[in-house]
């Protein structure tokens, strides 16, 4: 998984897998998620993110099995 962060734009892109997209989808106007052929979730992206989500801050923990 990759997160990156465009400040230039306000854009948030955080990448699931590195499959080929085969179709976007609006989930608002501002979130696009994008998905293989098979129909999972490839990656995510955020318009004018700091509306929508803390860019300053993130953090990532694996969950005990």
């Amino acid at each position: 998984m990759n997160v990156r962060y465009f400040p230039d734009t306000d854009t948030l892109l955080v990448n699931f897998s590195d499959r080929s997209i085969s179709e976007t989808r609006d989930l608002t106007e501002d979130i696009l998620v994008e998905l293989d052929k098979d129909g999972r979730l490839v990656s995510m992206t955020i318009e004018h993110a700091k509306q929508q989500v803390n860019v300053t801050e993130f953090t990532y923990k694996l969950a005990a099995t």
